[in-house]
């Protein structure tokens, strides 16, 4: 059982995460919603003793005996990662530490361990570097750490983001029979359609304070969620294309031509001879398993991978290869990813990393005109984050650090927009709120969209053309195939 009362843990010199009165007892099944920058995230860290309480009461609460899922331990581990890496010293490029050693770091259950892998079918990953993984994969990952401490209470902040569908189905379940056998588990999700039906009580944050709690059905029914669940669509509006961005000449129908495309390491091949041509105009989803490639074409094309210049591959009329530099071909793309936020570490407040998407840097380090930094907060007004824009982009929520990604990947209203997942991280209104905007994106005609989503409900009728994944195999690689 787990009770707080009148609880405050202090987040800055001027926000406190409140808490008056909360009760879960051993035989109720809770999950916590709310919006972005709600304090869901903050409330997890209450509970696995990241952050402390600073006034009031709590009984249950026992930091080492929880295992916790959450953007941030994953984050953590990519960046403990990268601080072992010491190829500057050896010269030789580091994968990363071994998925089993990451395992084995939390539990000495051969078995288990085994059963989990094969389970998540990552059993082929364990001798893989943990860098090397897909941002899906390295999800799992995290998971299989926390399932594997099996005496642990589990609390899973967004546990099936980043999963494709067949592997969200997996989790569902497996939390079930988990929650079945008596272990003890707290879920915090932005999406109500991911809230399990075994869940019996539901607690409800807004502006860091727990507003409503109880049963499931009657929390639902409370006035405050159910405006927080209204999204009104008609209150969308592209902001004025700024003159500074570069148009991409008319003459140019082919953005993107791969002939016979390619990605392969010394230990496994990521596909061949895939052929993939898009048009101006034409919106793609990308649709595939955890794996299977994805985000390794779209960095293929971005000019983010350095097999670009090993295949024949043409973008903007330009060939890779051909002495182009890397801005003729960044300066036409927008581009929003779970890598891309991994990896924001400028130490830039919000305006400044939307402005930013103008000069394709991570880090603003040009001179900004005024027009620039209006059109900035234009964005920031149109996502509500327009009072943030001097706070520290790191001082954020997790979704509301995305909604700042998006606006800079959107602000020049690119040539080509890719959007790998880019609804990860965001709740319900949000959600709304950027698929409203790529539909308006698609309107104008302007901007050619490649898309990744593991959601079916996230893709909208704009995207009429498919490239999707029908299997992988181990000796192959990927298989694709086209639908238009």
């Amino acid at each position: 059982m787990i009770q707080f009362e009148n609880v405050r843990a202090a987040l800055s010199d001027s926000l406190d995460l409140k808490v008056e009165q909360l009760s879960m007892q051993n035989h109720e099944s809770w999950a916590i919603i709310g919006g972005n920058g709600s304090g869901k995230s903050a409330f997890a860290s209450l509970l696995t003793g990241t952050l402390k309480i600073s006034e009031g009461h709590a009984s249950g609460i026992n930091s080492t005996s929880i295992a916790s899922v959450s953007f941030e331990a994953q984050q953590a581990l990519i960046d403990r990662e990268q601080e072992r890496d010491d190829s500057d010293i050896t010269n030789q490029v580091w994968q990363g530490t071994p998925v089993a050693e990451l395992l084995a770091e939390v539990s000495d259950d051969n078995t288990q361990i085994n059963h989990w892998a094969h389970a998540f079918k990552i059993e082929h990953l364990l001798t893989k570097g943990f860098r090397k993984l897909s941002t899906g994969e390295s999800r799992k990952v995290i998971l299989i750490r926390a399932l594997l401490q099996q005496d642990k209470f589990l609390v899973l902040d967004e546990p099936f983001d980043g999963l494709d569908a067949n592997s969200q189905a997996f989790l569902q379940q497996t939390l079930q029979s988990q929650h079945d056998s008596g272990r003890g588990m707290l879920l915090i999700l932005n999406r109500l359609d991911e809230v399990p039906d075994w869940i019996t009580h539901l607690g409800f944050l807004h502006n860091l304070q727990l507003l409503a709690q109880g049963d499931k059905t009657k929390v639902l029914d409370h006035p405050t969620v159910q405006a927080y669940l209204t999204f009104n669509a008609q209150s969308l509006e592209l902001p004025e294309r700024d003159p500074c961005c570069p148009h991409l000449a008319e003459h140019i129908s082919d953005l993107v031509n791969l002939v016979d495309g390619k990605v392969a390491y010394s230990d496994r091949l990521i596909f061949k001879d895939l052929n993939w041509r898009i048009q101006r105009g034409e919106h793609w989803a990308v649709l595939g398993p955890n794996g299977c490639g994805k985000s390794t074409l779209l960095n293929l094309i971005s000019g983010d991978h350095p097999q670009c210049y090993a295949n024949d591959l043409t973008v903007f009329g330009i060939k890779r290869g051909s002495g182009e530099s890397i801005w003729d071909i960044k300066q036409h793309i927008g581009i929003i990813s779970a890598a891309l936020q991994w990896n924001y570490k400028a130490s830039t407040n919000v305006l400044s990393t939307v402005v930013s998407g103008l000069f394709d840097s991570i880090g603003l380090y040009n001179q900004v005109e005024e027009h620039q930094k209006n059109l900035a907060l234009q964005w920031l007004t149109q996502v509500q984050l327009a009072h943030k824009a001097n706070e520290p982009l790191h001082q954020l929520s997790y979704g509301e650090q995305r909604l700042v990604l998006i606006c800079r990947a959107m602000i020049k209203q690119p040539a080509l927009l890719i959007l790998d997942e880019p609804c990860q991280g965001l709740d319900e209104p949000n959600r709304q709120l950027v698929l409203g905007f790529i539909e308006l994106l698609a309107q104008h005609k302007d901007t050619t969209l490649l898309y990744v989503t593991h959601h079916s409900g996230d893709l909208l009728p704009c995207f009429d053309k498919r490239l999707i994944c029908t299997h992988v195999d181990e000796s192959t690689g990927s298989h694709w195939q086209i639908e238009a």
